[in-house]
């Protein structure tokens, strides 16, 4: 089984994800903008038994366009938001793909909220 590493920008903050993402999300929904700071979020949601969480953290929770709440973890020195826990999905830890660093890391096998995509953006997902 496969180990993947993703951190935040200053590693303070780092995580362990054994085995292949159960999904892989691009999502264009306004609060995965805003939390990026770009025009979409990718996330891959693991079994939470598959993560190991190492360093400090700070939480935001808000409410998610499903009506579940979300909690974002980020880092308290640097600020990346590395993963987030979707109450919708209790049993998964949802990370930011960019915090893998990983070129080789799995494509999106789906988009959501592509009502929210900014038409300039095209991203092609099988």
């Amino acid at each position: 089984m496969k180990d993947r590493h993703a951190q935040c920008s200053c590693g303070a903050l780092s995580l362990i994800c054994r085995g292949e993402p159960a999904l892989v999300s691009l999502c264009h929904c306004r609060e995965c903008q805003r939390r990026t700071g770009s025009t979409y979020g990718i996330a891959a949601f693991f079994p939470r038994s598959e993560v190991e969480i190492s360093g400090e953290a700070k939480s935001y929770s808000r409410e998610a366009d499903s009506g579940f709440d979300v909690t974002q973890h980020f880092c308290p020195r640097c600020g990346s938001t590395v993963y987030w826990e979707p109450l919708r999905k209790p049993e998964m830890i949802a990370v930011a793909v960019g915090a893998f660093a990983d070129p080789d890391f799995p494509a999106p096998g789906k988009q959501v909220y592509t009502q929210h995509r900014h038409p300039w953006v095209a991203v092609p997902v099988d």
